[in-house]
């Protein structure tokens, strides 16, 4: 085992041993982020403070303000946690919360020379401090689940939330690397999840084949995609019958040798692409789960924990995550609604992208959809886009939207895999001319800004981004 991995296996298990001490009288505060990654933070910390006897108070929230840790340091309670979040906002904890002991178990970078000087109140679990690329090696739902399966080695059932934390923030590349990896090993070996290789087609548990050649860009089939007649007669022309039983056929309705058949006949078509095997993909199944059901695919099940906190129900996600069927039911009808959203998202940047909304430059474009689009969403639509034909890789995606307080959510987004660049930092020079806040990734960025002040935000971004050419 890599030394960098064995220093933070030691780091929690000292942390643990500070944990225990906790009266169990006590009520835990517990923060998180609404993301997928976050719920997912959040579910297993509750799980393990369940099995441990704590009483616990929870908050899924946008982003970790300044404004959020003063009202925080009003409550009455003695102990903090914050899962997924708090390690770029540490200066706050630090500042208004001195009296509490403060556990922040997170995976985002931050300024490292802050550990020579962190008080004892404040516990940071963060493999960022030992050197590990803690954007793609691991999530902040596997920080929490390393830590509790330090706590209980029982928590390891709920291993695969961890798992679900890092293909919702997009740590999967043709595989896992790093820690990642020992939680999905432990994971499989758990009965949980079962990794295998298929089409990329995101959807491929619930969706019929005709749907999934039609309007999925996950696996492009020229010729095919975007006709439905089309993608009818190619079926039928390889011997596959659409329909069975008056319903439309899914890829898991296919005997193995038309499995087959399908994945070399798509081949054939997508002999002038790039790659043209470049059509399978690794797929996560989580086996407690039945093949209709929108959560046995891990990735699916991801994109509904992300609907549930972009669309305000993160507890709906939470219940999703502790298996309450109640909450399933209720998920899905919120992943309808987002889907919705996303989907008017995208027409109106279809609209407004040759308009004001959109402002367009060598390298990057700039997106403000001021109060047209949900906030929640802004980031969601900056993948999409970054994502587009029309769109060169190496461009630079900016998107922004407001909230109902005068506060302006922006996103930042890269067109493209093989770039070297830190979308964090980048952010973060923007911001440091207005009073802003920026966090994230090196591959997806995120702050928050006053509305009065985007237009100097956009002038700053531009200047930003000009200068990266």
């Amino acid at each position: 085992m890599p030394k960098k991995y064995r220093l933070f296996d030691e780091h929690i298990k000292k942390a643990v041993e500070l944990f225990r001490k906790i009266d169990k009288e006590k009520t835990l505060r517990v923060v998180s982020h609404h993301d997928a990654d976050g719920i997912c933070a959040a579910a297993l910390m509750l799980n393990a403070l369940n099995k441990e006897g704590f009483k616990h108070s929870l908050s899924i929230i946008k982003q970790l303000t300044e404004e959020f840790v003063i009202e925080l340091s009003k409550e009455d309670f003695k102990f903090y946690i914050f899962t997924d979040l708090g390690a770029g906002q540490y200066e706050f904890i630090k500042k208004y919360l001195p009296e509490k002991t403060v556990y922040i178990l997170d995976h985002h970078s931050f300024d490292i020379s802050v550990l020579e000087s962190i008080p004892k109140n404040i516990i940071m679990v963060n493999p960022f401090s030992f050197g590990i690329d803690s954007s793609i090696e691991i999530s902040g739902a596997g920080v929490v689940y390393l830590f509790t399966e330090a706590l209980n080695e029982k928590n390891k059932e709920f291993s695969y939330l961890a798992i679900i934390g890092a293909l919702g923030d997009v740590q999967e590349k043709k595989g896992f690397i790093g820690l990642n990896i020992r939680i999905l090993e432990t994971a499989i070996k758990q009965g949980k999840i079962k990794k295998e290789k298929g089409l990329k087609w995101f959807g491929l548990e619930t969706k019929s084949l005709v749907y999934l050649m039609t309007y999925s860009m996950d696996v492009f089939v020229p010729g095919i995609t975007g006709s439905e007649s089309n993608a009818i007669q190619f079926l039928k022309e390889i011997g596959i019958e659409p329909k069975l039983n008056n319903k439309w056929l899914r890829f898991n309705d296919l005997k193995p040798e038309e499995k087959k058949r399908l994945i070399s006949s798509i081949v054939m078509k997508r002999t002038k692409e790039k790659n043209p095997e470049d059509i399978l993909g690794n797929r996560y199944i989580l086996l407690q789960e039945p093949e209709s059901s929108q959560l046995r695919d891990l990735k699916e099940f991801s994109t509904l924990l992300n609907a549930c906190g972009r669309m305000d129900k993160a507890s709906l996600g939470i219940g999703v995550c502790l298996n309450n069927d109640v909450s399933k039911r209720k998920a899905i009808e919120i992943l309808a609604q987002y889907k919705k959203e996303i989907v008017f998202a995208i027409r109106w940047y279809e609209e407004q992208k040759e308009s004001g909304h959109v402002i367009k430059g060598e390298n990057y474009v700039i997106i403000n959809a001021h109060d047209k689009i949900m906030p929640t969403i802004i980031g969601t639509l900056a993948s999409i886009v970054s994502n587009f034909n029309e769109i060169k890789k190496g461009t630079l995606i900016l998107s922004m939207a407001r909230d109902t307080n005068n506060i302006t959510k922006a996103s930042l987004r890269i067109a493209g895999e093989d770039y070297d660049f830190d979308l964090r930092e980048i952010l973060n020079k923007i911001t440091q001319k207005i009073s802003g806040q920026s966090g994230g990734h090196r591959n997806a960025a995120g702050a928050i800004i006053p509305s009065k002040d985007e237009k100097v935000f956009i002038e700053e971004a531009i200047k930003v981004f000009r200068n990266m050419k």
